[in-house]
């Protein structure tokens, strides 16, 4: 799907365009330019998403300036949000389900009295962001599977070929090939290598 000379999405029902800062390939597909209604991006070719890589408009990329975002070819993104700092890398062949959040930061400090003032600004400045903030990188590998509902927090590498269980709490890196479920997301069970990864 080429985009429109204007950087509009065809038939989109949202009156917006995509960010200059945005590289789409002509054979992925995005449902609505709403994707990226909240992205900050400074930098050129912040985002790079791949040919037949699938990115559905309930997806939001809520991506601060100095974010990195690269989606992997045929992956698709179905009610994901992606809140980035700094850095997210999602492969090629990812399955992302409905309500899936990555977040490389947590944007607000964990010290409720350092806290308040942000929050005191909040009517006034969106989003709240703590530039003191530290920002890890997210890193999906080939062919993982993210199911329903799950948080990858800040740092996290999801190793290939692995599947994450609906409503887990990533914290910690998952290896390649398991099955990780649960809050803390814990591998339950190792699963068999694909052909192709052998070669």
């Amino acid at each position: 799907m080429a985009l429109l000379p204007d950087r509009r999405v065809p038939h989109d029902w949202y009156d917006g365009a995509v960010p200059a800062c945005v590289d789409v390939d002509d054979e992925a597909y995005l449902e609505s330019s709403y994707i990226f209604s909240q992205c900050r991006c400074e930098r050129p070719s912040a985002v790079r998403i791949a040919r037949g890589a699938h990115i559905y408009s309930a997806t939001i990329f809520d991506l601060g300036a100095d974010a990195d975002v690269e989606i992997g070819e045929c992956s698709m993104l179905n009610g994901a949000r992606l809140i980035c700092e700094s850095r997210i890398h999602i492969g090629a062949y990812a399955t992302i389900s409905w309500n899936v959040i990555f977040m490389d930061c947590y944007r607000l400090p964990t010290d409720p009295v350092a806290r308040r003032p942000l929050l005191l600004a909040a009517g006034t400045a969106h989003p709240i962001v703590d530039p003191r903030a530290p920002a890890l990188p997210i890193t999906l590998h080939d062919n993982v599977w993210i199911g329903f509902d799950v948080c990858v927090l800040p740092g996290v590498t999801i190793g290939e070929g692995s599947v994450v269980g609906a409503r887990s709490v990533v914290t910690r890196d998952v290896p390649a090939y398991t099955v990780a479920v649960g809050n803390p997301a814990r591998p339950i069970r190792d699963l068999p290598r694909s052909q192709e990864s052998k070669a």
